[in-house]
């Protein structure tokens, strides 16, 4: 089970950083290797991680880490210093197809064995942020059993397209991407995670409850302030939820069991795929408390 409304990259650099995210209410920190630390950094930041692992494990937040792509050769020392107890899974960075995700989950299975963890144990997070790994999703969202969900990246996406990414039309033409990417995630039965959002702040709200409409369960966060707010985007409503109750208990009686039709609930029609969109609040909704009831054991 993974719950990630809110996705928040952590540079592995920074001690302070790491510690703090772990104090926080997002559902995923991501203690980045990759992008977020710089060049000159990346073989230490490998011993800051380690370091504070222990700490960022003790927080509310799943924790997973991104290594560098296997182009830069780096990816294996990372996995070795810092996948241990504690670490939830990885991120797999710059992937192109499914050959990428199988290579890390024979890795991931060496560093189980050798370590001593739980086989299986170490899940994977799938960065879909060039045009090859856009055209290859769904078949490298159903490579490995570990991946639990796809995360777009959108700004190197962008790159990858030779586009600059400009904030004022962002979320206009990147919506057939955010879409495939959900459409992919629902058909391999894991979970989609949007793409951080650059546009102006009043715009946060809608734009992410479009990507929600689109099948997103999450976001990447660039502005940790935001997480609450985002964990209740992604959360149904008490509406929402007196409206799933009500329907799922007319249909349940009267279609299901009487096997009437023509029913209706509050003035609106109910069908059997209304039925099926008020199962799945219910079943995100006990997906989500038994989440929090896990995570508050920590």
């Amino acid at each position: 089970m993974v719950v990630a409304r809110t996705f928040i990259p952590v540079p592995a650099c920074s001690a302070e950083m790491i510690t703090g995210a772990a104090q926080t209410n997002a559902d995923v920190i991501m203690l980045d290797l990759e992008d977020m630390t710089p060049v000159p950094m990346k073989v230490k930041a490998r011993d800051v991680l380690r370091n504070n692992l222990g700490a960022a494990a003790l927080g509310r937040p799943a924790v997973y880490v991104r290594p560098n792509g296997w182009e830069t050769g780096m990816t294996n020392d990372d996995l070795d210093a810092t996948i241990d107890k504690g670490v939830d899974g990885v991120v797999v960075a710059k992937l192109s197809g499914p050959e990428d995700v199988i290579r890390m989950d024979w890795k991931l299975e060496e560093i189980e064995q050798r370590k001593g963890l739980e086989a299986g144990s170490i899940q994977m997070q799938l960065m879909i942020e060039n045009a090859k790994a856009m055209m290859n999703v769904y078949e490298v969202a159903t490579a490995s059993k570990r991946v639990n969900a796809i995360v777009f990246g959108n700004m190197d996406y962008f790159a990858d397209m030779k586009v600059r990414a400009n904030p004022a039309v962002l979320e206009e033409d990147r919506n057939w991407a955010r879409a495939r990417v959900a459409c992919a995630a629902r058909a391999a039965g894991v979970v989609a995670i949007d793409g951080p959002y650059f546009g102006p702040p009043e715009g946060f709200k809608e734009n992410t409850l479009y990507g929600r409409q689109l099948g997103h369960e999450g976001r990447v966060l660039a502005d940790p302030s935001l997480i609450d707010l985002c964990n209740s985007l992604y959360t149904p409503s008490p509406e929402q939820m007196e409206w799933a109750r009500g329907v799922s208990k007319l249909y349940e009686a009267e279609s299901i069991g009487k096997g009437l039709l023509g029913l209706t609930y509050k003035g609106e029609p109910i069908f059997e795929p209304m039925y099926s969109i008020a199962q799945k609040y219910l079943e995100t909704m006990a997906k989500i408390e038994a989440w929090e009831q896990e995570r508050s054991k920590k």
